[in-house]
């Protein structure tokens, strides 16, 4: 299995992978808007537009197929784990969550997790964040994971040594 950034010829692939992951294990408890809503976030252009910005997503390969994305927004914000369905329970969700912590930045890490996969992200480390919340009929559960001190810090000692003296 490798981890690697996602390019422009994975989006098609990507793209269903999501759709068909969020298909089975999501959409039958949303409304129809809410199935609307992500199959919109879920588009080839939509990706292709998010990888202009800085937004950091990562892709599995196993056997030459894209078996998993993360996608990590303002370097602490996930707004998007799936693995493809023949692939789930092993590990490709854990090592691109770890991937992703790795570039992570600042205190914590927030997901908006389906309900469907508030077990996973608990697995992650993630803990409840509050209550459950509905946008454009996605409806998820707020959750965060702290991220270590030592983290933190480095990055505060780089940003005390960039200053002059």
């Amino acid at each position: 299995m490798q981890i690697r950034k996602l390019t422009h010829d994975d989006l098609p692939r990507v793209s269903a992978l999501c759709l068909d992951a969020f298909m089975l294990a999501v959409a039958p408890s949303l409304s129809a808007q809410g199935v609307e809503t992500f199959a919109r976030v879920a588009a080839v252009q939509a990706f292709s537009d998010r990888m202009e910005g800085d937004n950091l997503m990562l892709v599995c390969v196993a056997d030459g197929a894209i078996t998993g994305l993360i996608e990590l927004k303002e370097e602490r914000h996930v707004a998007m784990l799936f693995v493809a369905p023949g692939w789930q329970r092993r590990g490709i969700g854990k090592r691109l969550m770890s991937a992703a912590l790795e570039q992570a930045r600042g205190e914590a890490v927030i997901v908006n997790a389906s309900l469907s996969s508030v077990t996973a992200y608990e697995s992650y480390g993630f803990t409840l964040a509050g209550g459950v919340g509905e946008f454009a009929g996605l409806v998820y559960q707020p959750m965060e994971k702290r991220l270590p001190e030592t983290k933190s810090a480095n990055r505060h000692c780089v940003t005390q040594t960039q200053r002059p003296l």
